[in-house]
């Protein structure tokens, strides 16, 4: 993946060599220390996820099977999944203070993303559960030989639509907030969050994949401070 710096900021100038001296004794602290205080530093930190939450079914296969092939997986993983669901654990389990947007059914599928979403220490306060519908849900075949995996989407229903979350929850999910994550599905409510974090002078991180239209993402990128892409996505786009 690669992480680009979408709006220019002036550079900052050096430091003084007594300075870097300065800061490198001051490095030279007790691990424990160190480790200590990045984690209050972190933890300080707000980051709200806005996109897709799924549950994935990974299997393990020597070889991607050929049309009317039947071939039996090497190993099979069950595990909560989806862009922002992904994202989130991982700045959660950095020390990070996570919130999410998303939606899920109160299916079997809707408890388990759940129940592994709070177990990562996210707070899911302000995500959605439809009365009915299915929770997105994704086939991942992973190919050995070619280190390559593929993916097939079974969608969410009904999808996550800007009324579903109020003008006075979606305010509330903002404050105090330090990035805004968008993954862009789901874009009319991506938009309608991006929006108001815009205005609230939140800095926005869009996740952009090809799967998006062009128009989708224009919008999307005219709010963003930074982008993560494939190195591939500036090719295509």
């Amino acid at each position: 993946m690669s992480l680009i710096r979408y709006l220019p900021s002036p550079y900052l100038p050096l430091p003084s060599a007594a300075a870097r001296r300065r800061g490198f004794l001051q490095s030279a602290a007790p691990p424990g220390a160190r480790a200590a205080a990045v984690h209050v530093l972190a933890a300080n930190r707000v980051v709200l996820g806005c996109g897709l939450v799924t549950l994935d079914y990974l299997a393990t296969v020597d070889a991607y099977p050929r049309p009317d092939d039947k071939i039996r997986s090497g190993e099979l993983q069950i595990s909560g999944g989806g862009n922002a669901g992904n994202a989130l654990t991982g700045a959660a389990r950095l020390g990070l203070n996570t919130r999410l947007i998303s939606k899920v059914a109160n299916d079997e599928i809707g408890g388990t993303v759940l129940s592994e979403l709070e177990e990562a220490g996210i707070d899911v306060s302000h995500l959605i559960i439809s009365d009915g519908g299915n929770t997105t849900f994704v086939y991942v075949i992973i190919d050995k030989k070619t280190k390559t995996r593929t993916c097939i989407i079974t969608s969410g229903y009904p999808p996550m639509v800007p009324c579903d979350i109020s003008m006075s929850n979606l305010s509330a999910a903002l404050q105090d907030v330090n990035l805004l994550y968008l993954d862009g599905y789901s874009h009319e409510m991506a938009l309608s969050v991006g929006k108001q974090a815009d205005l609230m002078k939140i800095p926005i991180l869009v996740d952009a994949e090809p799967e998006r239209t062009k128009t989708e993402l224009e919008h999307l990128l005219d709010l963003s401070s930074y982008i993560v892409c494939s190195g591939k996505f500036p090719e295509v786009s």
